[in-house]
C-alpha cells in the first residue's frame, strides 16, 4: 500500500470518528435537554392574557420534562425588552421567547437592532386569538353593515380603540377602515381593559379586542358583539357572525402567541419542543383552560411551518402599516 493511499485512509478513518463523536454527541444532548430549568421570557405584564396562557403551557411542559419552566415577564416597548433580552442569551434552548403578533408587527414600526428571521429559531404557535368586534350599547346599530353604513353618513364623527398605537387592535381597525372606505378616529389606550370599559360607557363607538377580554361582558348584556375576526366562526360562539359575512368579504385577521428560540438553537432541542407544545395543547384540560381564556389552541406547525406563518404575518401587518401611514409617535 502506498503512502499517499494510508494517508488517505487514515484521514478517512479520523474523519468517521469525528463524525461519530458528534452524533453522539448530539444525541447525548437531545437526551440530556432540559437538563436545568428553562425560562420563559414574557414580553407582557403579568395577570395579561399572554402571561396566563404562558404559564399554562409553562406548567404543562414542566410536568412533561420534569424539570421547571419559570415564567419572567420583561414587559416593555411593545415586547421589543423582552425580544431583545432572548436575542442576547446563549441558543441552547434555556430562554424561550413568548411573544404576541407583536413580533411580527413590530419590524414595520420601529427601527430595531434584530432581525426576527435571523436571530430567531421558530419553535411552536400554541394559539390563535380571534378578535372580536364590539361596540357600545346605545349605538344605533346591531351589524356591522349597520356600523358601516353609519359611518359613512358621518366620515370623521365616530370613534375606534385599541390598546395602543401600532397593536394588533389599531391595525386591524385600519384594515376595517381600508376595506371599508370610511373614516373612524383612534383613540389608543394603555391597554385593552380601560379601552373596553370606555366602550361599555359609551365614550367609544367600536373596538377589535382579543375576544377573551370581551365575549363574556357581551353575553351579560353590557356591550354588542357585532362579529368576529377570523374567516371562519368559532366554536365557542356559532351565533357571532363574521366580519366577512356581515358585509366585508375577505376580512380575516387574528392575533397569536408563539414561542421562539435564539438563532443557532440545535434543531433536535426545538424538534423536542415542538412536539411537547403540540402535546400539550392537545390535552383537554388545557386546550378547555385556553378556551377559557378566549385562545383558539393552535400547536400543529412544524417549526418550518411557524417560520412561514410568522412571514406571512410581517407581510400582511407591514402592507397596513404602509398603506394607512402608521407611526409610532
Amino acid at each position: 500500500m502506498s503512502a499517499l493511499i494510508r494517508l488517505t485512509a487514515r484521514r478517512l478513518s479520523i474523519a468517521a470518528a469525528a463524525f461519530t463523536y458528534i452524533c453522539m454527541t448530539g444525541a447525548a444532548s437531545a437526551q440530556a435537554y432540559p437538563a436545568k430549568s428553562v425560562k420563559g421570557i414574557v414580553g407582557f405584564p403579568a395577570g395579561g392574557g399572554s402571561d396566563a396562557l404562558a404559564r399554562l403551557v409553562c406548567a404543562a411542559l414542566g410536568e412533561k420534562f420534569g424539570q421547571q419552566f419559570v415564567v419572567d415577564n420583561k414587559a416593555g416597548a411593545n415586547t421589543i425588552v423582552a425580544t431583545q433580552y432572548v436575542k442576547s442569551q446563549p441558543a441552547d434552548g434555556y430562554n424561550l421567547l413568548f411573544v404576541s403578533a407583536s413580533f411580527a408587527i413590530n419590524p414595520s414600526l420601529y427601527k430595531l437592532d434584530y432581525d426576527i428571521e435571523k436571530d430567531f429559531t421558530p419553535v411552536a404557535v400554541m394559539a390563535i386569538v380571534p378578535l372580536l368586534m364590539i361596540a357600545n350599547n346605545n349605538l344605533p346599530v346591531t351589524s356591522v353593515k349597520d356600523l358601516i353604513a353609519m359611518a359613512k353618513a358621518q366620515p370623521g364623527k365616530l370613534n375606534y380603540a385599541s390598546f395602543g398605537i401600532g397593536s394588533a387592535a389599531h391595525l386591524a381597525g385600519e384594515m376595517f377602515l381600508s376595506m371599508t372606505g370610511t373614516d373612524m378616529i383612534h383613540v389608543p389606550y394603555k391597554g385593552s381593559a380601560p379601552a373596553v370599559a370606555d366602550v361599555m360607557g359609551g365614550r367609544i363607538t367600536m373596538m377589535l379586542p382579543g375576544i377573551g377580554s370581551a365575549i363574556n361582558l357581551a353575553r351579560e348584556g353590557k356591550l354588542k358583539a357585532l362579529a368576529v375576526s377570523t374567516g371562519k366562526r368559532l366554536a365557542g360562539a356559532p351565533d357571532i357572525p363574521t366580519i366577512a359575512e356581515a358585509g366585508v368579504p375577505g376580512f380575516d385577521v387574528a392575533t397569536w402567541e408563539s414561542i421562539q428560540a435564539p438563532a443557532g438553537t440545535p434543531p433536535d432541542v426545538v424538534a423536542k419542543l415542538n412536539v411537547a407544545v403540540r402535546e400539550a395543547v392537545t390535552n383537554n384540560d388545557l386546550r378547555q383552560k385556553m378556551i377559557n381564556l378566549g385562545f383558539e389552541p393552535d400547536g400543529q406547525k412544524s417549526p418550518a411551518e411557524v417560520a412561514q406563518f410568522v412571514k406571512s404575518e410581517m407581510n400582511k401587518w407591514g402592507k397596513v402599516v404602509r398603506e394607512r401611514n402608521i407611526k409610532i409617535e
